[in-house]
Parts: structure tokens; C-alpha cells; sequence
């Protein structure tokens, strides 16, 4: 069976992880380096819009590193972020589950009073929380410059839930579920 070297190189790079070099990839496919070269070359094109018949792709295909390798075109940076944040969100450490569960029952609350519940710091957690859109600034203290932040829409998605009134009690171990916490929880 005879393959098709453009459509293999692109195979290739499309499952790479890596920039492949024309030379890994003509050891891979057992061809000579200067034909896996001009099907690069080729490649660029196609992707690019410059094939006869062809159009400008979302994706297309860069030399780094010494080697070559797919990527998002630069038009589509914002898109694919906007998916992969909403449709691909990486699981979040423990540390990160617990601020967010400080900040959904205690709303608004400063990164202080969050450090004095959880008795750590919390600081590369929150910045990791407002990095992935769960919690948002509120407001600010106008008396200490304090930041005072809340959980967003996005949480309420994520947790399948329309309000903070569905969570559940903070322990149903705990009489009325308040117990170590001050003020009202929602």
C-alpha cells in the first residue's frame, strides 16, 4: 500500500507533542529528507491558503525549535482559549477546592479572612481562581484597600447549579451547619 507523503507528514505532526524535525520525520517514514522537506513545504501552503483550491486554515504549520509543528492560527488564540476554559477546564488542586468552597459560602470575603480560615496562604490559589474565571473581585474596602471577592457564573455552570442557594449546608454533621464559620452562609 502506497501512502500519500504530505498526508503522512501531517499525521505525524498532528499527534506530535513536539516540533519534529524534517529528519526525525524522514526516519519515521523511511524517506529521504530533502521529499519530506518539499511536503512540508507543501503543507505550509495548503494550510495557508496558497494551494491552488485551497483555503487559509484555522490552524497552520511553524518552524521552532529546529523542528516543525501545528498550532492554532493567531486569528482563533481567543476562541480555542474561550473552549478550552469552558469546555476543558483542568481539575483544580485540593487547596483550590477549599478556597473556592471559603469564598461560595463566605462571599464577599478578602484573601485575609480566606488565609485565617484555611490558616495558609491563599494567594497563588486565588490568582488561580480569577485566572480561570471562577471568582471575581467585588469590591474593595474602603478603609483598608482590601479586595473582597465572590464567586461568578461560570462556578454556577460548572457546578450545574442557577444560585448559591443550592449548595448544599457547609456539614450536615453540624447542627444548622454554621458552626465555625461567622456571620450567615448562603
Amino acid at each position: 500500500m502506497t501512502v500519500n507523503l504530505d498526508r503522512a507528514v501531517e499525521a505525524i505532526l498532528l499527534v506530535a507533542d513536539e516540533p519534529q524535525s524534517p529528519v526525525a520525520i524522514a526516519t519515521a517514514l523511511d524517506t529521504p529528507v530533502d521529499l519530506v522537506r518539499k511536503a512540508i513545504a507543501r503543507l505550509v501552503d495548503d494550510y495557508n491558503g496558497m494551494s491552488d483550491g485551497s483555503i487559509e486554515r484555522g490552524f497552520e504549520l511553524r518552524e521552532v525549535g529546529g523542528g516543525w509543528r501545528l498550532y492554532v492560527r493567531a486569528l482563533y488564540d481567543d476562541v480555542v482559549a474561550e473552549f478550552v476554559h469552558t469546555n476543558n477546564p483542568s481539575k483544580l488542586s485540593q487547596a483550590a477546592l477549599e478556597t473556592l468552597s471559603v469564598i461560595a459560602y463566605k462571599q464577599p470575603i478578602t484573601r485575609g479572612a480566606i488565609a485565617s480560615i484555611r490558616a495558609v496562604n491563599v494567594d497563588s490559589v486565588v490568582r488561580t481562581l480569577l485566572g480561570r474565571g471562577l471568582i471575581t473581585e467585588v469590591s474593595t474596602d474602603s478603609e483598608t484597600q482590601a479586595i473582597a471577592y465572590g464567586t461568578t457564573d461560570l462556578l454556577l455552570s460548572q457546578l450545574g447549579i442557577n444560585s448559591l442557594d443550592e449548595l448544599p449546608p457547609i456539614s450536615p454533621l453540624l447542627e444548622d451547619g454554621t458552626e465555625g464559620f461567622d456571620g450567615d452562609i448562603r
